[in-house]
């Protein structure tokens, strides 16, 4: 088709100019799909989406990416006002099968946002996130791992992928396993353990079934009054069946994970736990004058 055709039908309004190179062939915005597919045209052959846009077609993120992200060969060079070029030299492994528009695997996506992201909890978030919403599993998560040759923070990572696999589904879930539980030598519990309360299906976000007590963690700021009073109905209801409940917000957790680790090895001692907590560092306050400081509290 020749240029006077294409620059006919753009001045007559039949057709838009997206990119350069690339056109809409019918009036009205284009939507979202159009644009992604427009992205990909313009970066040329071998092009995916990738980064936060892939993430937001895999359903990683629940919001639209405001950039477009685009990952070509590393032997090509390209710059297109309005798209965020990378470039891999693995793209072409890295791309999503099947899919249309084309786009990196969801492995990939997490593995690469990982990597960018600014602290540990964002990279753990990216994985905690994939694998509690079921896009992805702890074992699919170390293959793209293991044909990583660089990758930032792989042994802190190594750990948030088993507890991902053991049914961590967030960023909090994994700082009270390590530096709440784990860290103090408190016993350990389930993750998502499915119980009935009522007659109705909820899932823990921590169980120690030996003790009946669960623990819920929430990093949310404010509760609509209806969603505090369920929470607090369902607390209610599992302790009239014998099951206590914890509930610890992001303070107690990340600012206070010591004191939060005391408590609730008190909690524990009095359901049932015969060990003892251990101190994680010379000032922790966990385990000083333990076994007499409890035995004067059970005995009054």
């Amino acid at each position: 088709m020749s240029a006077e055709i294409i620059k006919g039908r753009l001045e007559a309004g039949h057709w838009q100019q997206l990119y350069r190179g690339v056109y809409a062939v019918f009036t009205g915005p284009p939507g979202r799909d159009t644009w992604l597919w427009a992205a990909v045209l313009r970066a040329g052959r071998g092009a995916a989406l990738s980064h936060q846009t892939a993430a937001e077609l895999h359903g990683l993120i629940d919001l639209r990416s405001e950039a477009i992200y685009v990952t070509v060969p590393s032997n090509r060079r390209i710059t297109t006002p309005g798209i965020v070029i990378r470039m891999s030299a693995r793209i072409e492994e890295a791309t999503q099968p099947g899919r249309e528009p084309p786009r990196t695997t969801v492995e990939e996506t997490v593995l690469v946002l990982a990597q960018l992201a600014r602290t540990l909890d964002d990279a753990c978030g990216w994985i905690t996130r994939a694998c509690g919403r079921r896009l992805t599993t702890e074992q699919k998560l170390r293959s793209a791992l293991a044909m990583r040759k660089k990758m930032r923070w792989r042994i802190e990572l190594d750990d948030v992928l088993a507890a991902a696999g053991d049914g961590i589904h967030s960023v909090l879930e994994y700082r009270y396993l390590r530096d709440v539980e784990r860290a103090h030598g408190l016993p350990r519990s389930r993750h998502q353990v499915r119980v009935v309360i009522d007659g109705k299906v909820v899932y823990r976000d921590a169980y120690y079934e030996e003790y009946k007590l669960a623990v819920e963690l929430d990093g949310r700021n404010a509760h609509p009054d209806e969603e505090r009073w369920r929470d607090n109905h369902r607390d209610l209801l599992a302790g009239a069946q014998g099951a206590q409940t914890c509930r610890y917000t992001w303070r107690d957790v990340y600012v206070h994970p010591c004191e939060t680790a005391a408590l609730h090895a008190q909690i524990l001692r009095r359901r049932g736990w015969t060990g003892t907590p251990k101190p994680c560092s010379a000032g922790c306050p966990v385990g000083r004058g333990w076994p007499e400081r409890d035995a004067t509290r059970t005995s009054a």
